[in-house]
């Protein structure tokens, strides 16, 4: 590995390292509460070095959605040997909450933490924004395929993705409150 390829990885692993602080920071304190500096000092840099990578906090709080979105997307792509529109449905509705359960760090930015989603919204032109794009059209393409096999006939596909979407959200939050202590 050459000079130019150690910089490159040394730059992309603490861009890594900068992401990994502020989804625990975000989780532990909340994220009006984490600012740049608290995130520098817990990963022992100069709140300038954060600088140097993401613009502020919504920027950071962005591309955490990213890499969670992408996440998400990746385990939905690989349901495509699925014949059936309608069990790939039910898979998908599966791999969604066991995502919540083993990515529960990103689901709570993704989903849950208010003031991230905001910001986001607030600061960012949602065409952009590929990842969530992706997994959100990996499920309404779905529902388009089930629509052509005969289910949900007469619902209209982007209106019907989002109910889907927030039913599963739904579910998780009952299983999360139902769970024994």
């Amino acid at each position: 590995m050459g000079i130019r390829e150690r910089k490159l990885k040394h730059k992309e692993d603490l861009k890594q390292s900068i992401l990994d602080a502020a989804k625990q920071l975000f989780q532990r304190e909340g994220y009006e509460a984490t600012s740049i500096r608290k995130i520098a000092a817990e990963i022992e840099f100069s709140p300038t070095t954060i600088y140097l990578y993401y613009k502020d906090k919504a920027e950071i709080a962005h591309a955490l959605h990213r890499e969670g979105f992408k996440i998400m997307a990746d385990q939905f792509r690989v349901l495509s040997y699925i014949e059936d529109p309608f069990e790939r449905l039910k898979a998908m509705g599966r791999v969604y909450l066991q995502f919540a359960i083993d990515y529960a760090d990103y689901y709570e930015l993704m989903f849950v933490m208010k003031e991230p989603i905001q910001h986001i919204s607030g600061c960012f032109d949602m065409e952009e924004w590929k990842e969530g794009a992706e997994a959100f059209h990996l499920l309404q393409s779905n529902i388009i395929a089930c629509q052509v096999a005969g289910y949900f006939k007469g619902f209209d596909p982007t209106a019907f993705s989002m109910v889907v979407w927030m039913v599963h959200y739904a579910w998780f939050v009952y299983a999360e409150a139902a769970r024994p202590s």
